[in-house]
C-alpha cells in the first residue's frame, strides 16, 4: 500500500517550508491540490515536477474515494491546499478520513498555519483558545453564531475575508463587547500587519485588503458564572432552614 502525506505549505513567505515537506512534494507519485494554478507556483519555486489533481470542497466526495483506491493499489499522494495546513478551513477532511476508515497509512508534516502564527503573536492568553474559522457570509447567521461563542473564556480565533471584515468586526464589538483584540492582515508577507487594541478603537481602522486573522480575548467575566454560587456555610443553613444542628443531625443520619 501506499501513503497519503498531509504536508504544510507556506501561508505566505516560501522560505517557511520545511526540508520535509519539500521531501514529500518531490518524492510522491501525485500532488492533489486546492487550487492546482496556486500549487504549480509552489513547485514552480523550487524546481518540482509532479502530476496534480485538483481536490477542493466541490469534488471532495467523488475524489476521497478515487485517491483512496489509488493510495491502495501502492501510489504515495501529497494532499496539499493554497496555503498552511490541509484540513484547517481548507479541503481534507473527507480525504484523511476515508483513508483512516479503509486503513490506508496517513502522514502528516508539521508546518505554517495562520491561526497559530496570529495567536502566537497577538499578546492574549494562549493557555486556552477555540479556532471558529470563517463566520458565516449572512449576518444574521454570522450574529446566531457570535451569540453562541460570548460565553467561552477561551480566546477565540477567526479566519475572514477582507469584503466582509469590516462588517465583521462591528458585529464581533456588539455582540461580544468591547474586548481586546489582535488584527493580523497578510501574515508572512511583505505587506504583514498586526493592529492591537479595543474592538471599538480598532474596527473603523482596518484596511479592507489581504487576508485576515482575528484574535478577541476571551469572556473574563465567565469565571464567575462557571463557578457558580459561593456555597453556604453550616452555620447559613441552619439558620436558612430554622433547625438546630442536632435536628439537622436527626433529620439526615438518625435511623
Amino acid at each position: 500500500m501506499g501513503t497519503l502525506i498531509i504536508v504544510a505549505t507556506p501561508i505566505g513567505n516560501l522560505s517557511d517550508i520545511s526540508p520535509r515537506a519539500l521531501d514529500a512534494l518531490r518524492t510522491a507519485d501525485l500532488i492533489a491540490c486546492e487550487d492546482t494554478r496556486q500549487t504549480i507556483k509552489l513547485l514552480n519555486h523550487f524546481g518540482i515536477q509532479k502530476p496534480l489533481v485538483s481536490y477542493h470542497d466541490f469534488n471532495e466526495e467523488k475524489k476521497a474515494a478515487e485517491l483512496g483506491n489509488k493510495i491502495r493499489e501502492g501510489m504515495t499522494i501529497a494532499l496539499v491546499s493554497d496555503a498552511g495546513t490541509p484540513g484547517i478551513s481548507d479541503p481534507g477532511f473527507r480525504l484523511v478520513r476515508y483513508c483512516r476508515e479503509q486503513g490506508l497509512t496517513v502522514a502528516s508534516i508539521p508546518g505554517a498555519n495562520a491561526a497559530i502564527t496570529a495567536l502566537s503573536a497577538s499578546g492574549l492568553p494562549s493557555d486556552e483558545f477555540f479556532f471558529a474559522g470563517f463566520l458565516p457570509s449572512k449576518k444574521s447567521a454570522r450574529r446566531e453564531r457570535l451569540e453562541g461563542l460570548r460565553a467561552l473564556r477561551a480566546t477565540l480565533i477567526f479566519y475572514e475575508a477582507p469584503h466582509r471584515i469590516s462588517e465583521t468586526l462591528t458585529d464581533l464589538l456588539e455582540i461580544l463587547g468591547d474586548r481586546e483584540v489582535c488584527i493580523a492582515r497578510e501574515l508572512t508577507k511583505m505587506h504583514e500587519e498586526f493592529l492591537f487594541g479595543r474592538l471599538s478603537e480598532l474596527k473603523d481602522n482596518v484596511k479592507a485588503l489581504g487576508e485576515f486573522v482575528i484574535v478577541v480575548a476571551g469572556n473574563s467575566s465567565s469565571t464567575e458564572r462557571a463557578e457558580g454560587p459561593t456555597p453556604l456555610t453550616r452555620e447559613q443553613v441552619l439558620k436558612t432552614l430554622g433547625i438546630s444542628r442536632n435536628e439537622l443531625y436527626d433529620l439526615f443520619f438518625k435511623k
